[in-house]
């Protein structure tokens, strides 16, 4: 009897702590959940609200950047004359001038460190530091030389954004418009996680002088009316975790080992039955 009591006791003990380590556990639990505050886009404080309410706010002069061209950048330039032959002679690629990214590689005029970009039977033609605009009307000049009412096409070939860090799926993505904003960005990839840092979003911007990082809240509406609202061809765009996460991740490891040692426990007191 004495030792049936024994083993009881162990029992109710094992049990007891059980609930104590659970209890402890729902706790830290509890504390890592991600309030609405910090899941919520373009919240407002105080006067806020009106300016971004005011109907002028759509009529903003918010645009764009303007996107410069870089060394290393890949540029796809087609020549379309009334001679098909003269235009074979130019163009990088044949037959109705389309062209895919992996053919780009190997087809398309990539800028030198200097700045320039060399076409057969005209040379070098700088067009660092140059929109694709200046630099289809820069080509039409030139060509004006050799090809009587040219038309040029002047596309960026590595024209994406990356996106890395807490979003639904991380990587590399096309911009296959000229105005594609942090959201419509963000949305190609899922959308941020819930554990996801909204008030920490980092971006990486290649310059001609060399990338810039800086950093801002996508909570704030102010970003509306920011120079990163919209994304510009090779942005990296990294969401970084709330804290939470980390426990959140290493509480299911915890439930585990939880149970694991009050099996072991009572496993223990069985067999001293």
């Amino acid at each position: 009897m004495a030792k049936i009591n024994s083993n009881r006791k162990q029992l109710y003990m094992a049990f007891k702590m059980n609930v104590s380590w659970s209890i402890v556990l729902l706790i830290f639990l509890l504390g890592s959940c991600v309030s609405r505050k910090k899941l919520t886009y373009l919240q407002y404080k105080g006067e806020l609200q009106q300016v971004v309410n005011d109907d002028s706010f759509g009529r903003s002069n918010i645009q764009p950047p303007d996107y410069k061209v870089m060394p290393f950048d890949n540029l796809f330039i087609n020549v379309s004359s009334p001679d098909p032959k003269w235009s074979a002679m130019f163009n990088a690629v044949s037959g109705d001038g389309s062209l895919t990214e992996e053919s780009a590689i190997f087809q398309g005029y990539v800028v030198d460190n200097s700045g320039y970009i060399e076409i057969p039977f005209v040379g070098k033609i700088k067009v660092m530091g140059n929109n694709l605009a200046d630099i289809k009307a820069k080509l039409e000049t030139t060509f004006q030389a050799y090809v009587k009412d040219a038309s040029i096409t002047v596309r960026l070939v590595n024209n994406h954004v990356s996106l890395l860090g807490e979003v639904g799926r991380p990587g590399k993505y096309p911009l296959t418009k000229n105005r594609v904003n942090i959201f419509e960005a963000l949305a190609m990839a899922g959308d941020l996680d819930d554990y996801s840092d909204r008030r920490r979003i980092q971006l990486i911007r290649p310059t001609q002088y060399g990338p810039i990082i800086k950093e801002f809240s996508l909570a704030d509406r102010n970003i509306l009316s920011s120079e990163f609202y919209y994304v510009m061809p090779n942005d990296i765009i990294y969401a970084p975790p709330l804290k939470g996460k980390t426990f959140q991740m290493n509480s299911a490891i915890y439930s585990v080992l939880l149970g694991v040692m009050n099996l072991g426990l009572v496993v223990l007191a069985l067999s001293q039955n």
